[in-house]
């Protein structure tokens, strides 16, 4: 089957915007070594809409920092048994999230999982780089960066 996607040359960590979350910046490691992506949420919370699981969680885009928590809810799209890198698994809700990166917009498969400890708030797995992303490990921030101010909230400054 032939590829109908363009390729894009992503870097292997970025900075993403989730529209529909509202989230303008989050730092992302781009990884295709991992199946789905994921973002960091806490608050997680299962609720039926219409006789259909949802779930409601907040976000939290800036590493250190509390600034910039959104609240979003989401259709359950699965629950998932994901093993970690270090080998500890655990079940995950599966959102469907529009992930927009170097201006393109695509939609992904996106765990709900504590990254608290992780070196960046998301990671996007091969899942939704192989919508037409192929990532250069020698290169970072390909799609440009927010403004240094905005940046310093990352470090939580």
């Amino acid at each position: 089957m032939a590829d109908t996607h363009p390729t894009t040359v992503a870097g292997w960590r970025e900075w993403v915007t989730l529209p529909d979350a509202g989230v303008e910046w989050i730092k992302a490691k781009l990884d295709t070594g991992a199946r789905s992506s994921s973002v960091h949420a806490f608050d997680v919370s299962e609720f039926s809409r219409d006789g259909e699981p949802w779930v409601r969680f907040s976000l939290r885009p800036w590493q250190r920092s509390e600034e910039d928590t959104v609240r979003h809810e989401c259709p359950v799209h699965d629950r998932r048994l994901v093993r970690s890198s270090s080998g500890h698994s655990e079940e995950r809700y599966v959102v469907l999230m529009a992930l927009r990166l170097l201006d393109r917009t695509v939609t992904a498969e996106v765990t709900l999982s504590s990254r608290d400890e992780m070196g960046f708030r998301m990671l996007v797995g091969r899942e939704a780089l192989r919508q037409g992303f192929l990532v250069d490990s020698g290169r970072s921030y390909l799609g440009g960066r927010p403004r240094r101010a905005v940046r310093r909230r990352n470090r939580g400054v």
